[in-house]
């Protein structure tokens, strides 16, 4: 899940870019675009998925048009920040895999 939203937050960046559109639109899709290069390693995955939904829902709300792009990328990020960055990252390289023991109720 983390490549799939990263290639299209990256993919969808650089076609924003390279059209013709406002400077603040590019502003806001080079930031969506920067956060999913940082998906796509794993590095910082709950902040960089946080950002992606922040964006994207502004992205929806403001712009005429076509509001799904937006609407799955914000989905996919926000799954992403709460969800983790799993076991193949940067994270779980430099911060350990993190496991969480329930143990049983002892009366």
């Amino acid at each position: 899940m983390r490549l799939v939203a990263g290639i299209a937050l990256v993919v969808h960046g650089v076609t924003t870019v390279r059209g013709k559109t406002a400077i603040g639109p590019a502003i806001l899709q080079v930031l969506a675009a920067g956060a999913g290069i940082l998906l796509l390693a794993g590095l910082w995955t709950p902040i960089a998925g946080a950002l992606v939904a922040v964006i994207e829902l502004w992205s929806t709300l403001s712009r005429a048009g076509d509001p799904w792009i937006h609407i799955l990328l914000g989905t996919l990020g926000a799954g992403l920040a709460l969800l983790g960055p799993g076991a193949w990252s940067v994270d779980a390289r430099l911060f350990g895999w993190k496991r969480i023991d329930i143990r049983d109720r002892q009366t």
